[in-house]
């Protein structure tokens, strides 16, 4: 396996996720990296539920019951291993363009493995389970593009930038 200098991945950290609509279009939901040595950002459009648990994770929201990413966590301690590395590192042709691929690399009693991951799943069970996170050249570079022009994806990506970690209220339910 190619150690991560000589697959050229850069190291990222985790810095927000942010809530956002432009126009009349549905709120958007956009997790902001940044790379830890380089002036280079990746932010990534993920999904309404895979945004709330990640803002309850950055803020230290503590939800009633577990989510998604508190039961992978858990299932990953309970089998008595952990998260080594994330890592996004590819692209993937999808209807109407190109998501990003990413893998968690997991350390247990039977040794390292490799499991395919979206980037929003892989970077929850980061924010539970803290380890390196790393983006490719290639990932970096299809971000930036992304960024550049005056299309509503890049107004949107270029707006995430600027705005605070959303916060998340927890709902008081009475039985």
């Amino acid at each position: 396996m190619a150690t991560v200098t000589e697959a050229g991945l850069v190291e990222m950290r985790l810095v927000k996720v942010v809530a956002l609509a432009i126009a009349d279009d549905d709120p958007s939901n956009v997790v902001v990296l940044e790379a830890v040595s380089q002036d280079q950002v990746l932010p990534i459009e993920i999904g309404p539920a895979e945004a709330f648990n990640l803002a309850a994770a950055l803020t230290g929201v503590e939800l009633g019951r577990p989510m998604g990413p508190q039961f992978a966590a858990g299932l990953v301690r309970a089998l008595g291993g952990r998260v080594r590395q994330v890592r996004i590192d590819r692209l993937i042709p999808v209807s109407g363009g190109t998501a990003f691929g990413a893998v968690v690399e997991v350390e247990g009693p039977a040794g390292i493995e490799v499991v395919d991951a979206r980037p929003s799943d892989a970077l929850n069970l980061l924010a539970l389970m803290p380890a390196p996170v790393f983006a490719s050249p290639e990932v970096l570079a299809e971000a930036a593009a992304r960024m550049e022009g005056d299309s509503a994806e890049a107004t949107l990506l270029r707006r995430a930038l600027e705005l605070e970690q959303m916060t998340v209220r927890q709902r008081h339910h009475h039985r």
